[in-house]
């Protein structure tokens, strides 16, 4: 049986924070969650946790969370992609100042990072981080930290989270990058996808990754990579069709020239060929993903 510990969330009140901290206190775990209003803090009091008002640029805030806690799991992030170079400094801060609180204790500590690309393969939680693009490079440095816990004596784990994380939240349902898409096709009035549209997105429903993250922190030893990954790879094409089926739009084709114009700053994440596999993270803590898979939890949520 599992010993119940103390976990303190950050982003306790978003997408995957909120449905992670349902799983934990079902679990029996004791959970204290970051949130950064009054009304947050009312919703996770209604999931069972203990909500604590703050940021993540409120260094002293983690500090406390960290110091009394068995456990950390971090999965905020300032979601500005006009100015992701800023989020993810914050994040790395963020990390840096947990870490140092849990440093020779053993304590687990879950990071949030994202599945890499590797290209012309499917990747595994045996590939490093990646520094591919821009969005890697900024992105990559939150694994290397985590990596460099590892060696302090924190057990850290990098939840590596697929770029549709997709399910329904107390706003709605959400799918990661598949939001974007959506409010595109809505605004230029057609479903698109790029080239021959071949291009593989990893997914994975928030219930799963939320269950995923409770036996990572449970069980995931130092410096352990996990994929939470369900769908290895819905394809581009696949995703444009099913848009453009729920929102009654046509849909197109555009070329890799065509598609800055069309996706603006999401052309190059829309257009990368990203499938990656969760077999070993499967093997290893027995997690099966329950829940629907992403084209199907699209055709069952959307609507025009």
């Amino acid at each position: 049986m599992t010993t119940s510990m103390r976990i303190f969330v950050t982003g306790a009140a978003g997408f995957i924070g909120s449905a992670t901290i349902r799983e934990l206190v079902a679990a029996g775990h004791r959970v204290v969650g970051l949130v950064r209003t009054e009304a947050q803090a009312t919703m996770v009091s209604q999931l069972g946790a203990t909500p604590t008002l703050g940021t993540l640029e409120d260094l002293d805030g983690l500090r406390r969370g960290a110091e009394a806690a068995d456990a950390v799991i971090h999965t905020a992030f300032v979601h500005d992609f006009s100015n992701l170079a800023n989020g993810c400094a914050i994040d790395q801060r963020a990390i840096s100042t947990i870490g140092d609180v849990l440093a020779g204790s053993n304590r687990a500590f879950a990071i949030t990072t994202g599945t890499p690309n590797v290209p012309g393969r499917v990747a595994t939680e045996l590939d490093a981080g990646d520094r591919s693009n821009v969005i890697f490079r900024l992105r990559g440095p939150a694994e290397d930290l985590a990596l460099a816990l590892a060696e302090r004596g924190v057990r850290t784990i990098m939840m590596r989270m697929p770029r549709a994380v997709h399910g329904v939240g107390a706003d709605g349902w959400r799918a990661g990058l598949v939001g974007p898409l959506l409010d595109i096709a809505r605004d230029k009035g057609t479903s698109a996808y790029i080239g021959d549209g071949l291009q593989r997105w990893p997914a994975v429903h928030r219930l799963d990754a939320a269950r995923l993250y409770r036996l990572a922190i449970e069980k995931a030893p130092a410096g352990a990579r996990v994929h939470a990954v369900q769908d290895e790879g819905v394809t581009l094409r696949e995703l444009a069709e099913a848009i453009g089926r729920r929102l009654s739009l046509p849909v197109v084709a555009t070329s890799v020239d065509e598609a800055a114009a069309h996706f603006g700053l999401f052309a190059g994440a829309v257009g990368l060929d990203q499938p990656a596999s969760s077999a070993r993270t499967r093997e290893l803590f027995g997690w099966e993903p329950r829940e629907i898979g992403l084209l199907a939890d699209l055709d069952a949520n959307v609507s025009a």
